[in-house]
């Protein structure tokens, strides 16, 4: 049975940066899944993975304990492997302003503004790992240290646990919502 310590997300709340703060406090190996299916040979055609296959070679690694990050995260592991799970989130236009600054194409944009907009990975995870084993930490106006400062308090009981997110009432209406994602 692997013992890992799961960090997931929209791409663009912080994962990359967040992880290998977390894997150093915690003195075990940092690993992303887009690593880890790459080594694999798992990644195809438009940089997509099967999440059934990499959850066949995340288990097959070395090794108990891991800072596992990566979005695939509640599709690509399951209930078995995975201690706990922060949820990284951000508020959508800061996200939007982050994946713009990457390059990302503006249909990945939106998907992925979408994604966070209703928490799907959140949602996700919560079904993949149980609601006990996973929380949400928003990293919209939190520097890297400052997040795994958050997620290592809450990982340590339910008390400590950081409110959940929601960015809905935040684009309550039609105009929010539009500027927000435009339909062209």
């Amino acid at each position: 049975m692997r013992d890992i310590f799961g960090i997931t997300g929209t791409p663009g709340t912080g994962k990359k940066s967040v992880a290998p703060i977390i894997a150093k406090s915690l003195g075990v190996p940092c690993l992303g899944l887009n690593d880890i299916a790459k080594s694999a040979g798992l990644v195809r055609a438009r940089a997509e993975v099967d999440p059934g296959l990499l959850k066949k070679a995340l288990a097959k690694l070395p090794g108990r304990s891991a800072v596992v990050f990566g979005h695939l995260l509640p599709y690509s592991a399951d209930r078995t492997m995975v201690a706990r799970v922060a949820v990284l989130r951000c508020e959508p236009l800061v996200l939007r302003r982050r994946l713009e600054s990457r390059g990302y194409a503006k249909a990945k944009v939106l998907e992925n503004l979408r994604a966070e907009l209703i928490g799907l990975i959140s949602a996700d995870a919560s079904l993949a790992f149980g609601r006990a084993k996973t929380f949400e930490v928003d990293t919209t106006q939190s520097t890297p240290a400052e997040t795994a400062k958050k997620i290592l308090s809450a990982a340590r009981g339910p008390g400590k646990r950081p409110p959940p997110v929601d960015w809905m009432p935040n684009y309550d209406s039609g105009p929010k919502l539009r500027s927000l994602l435009p339909s062209d």
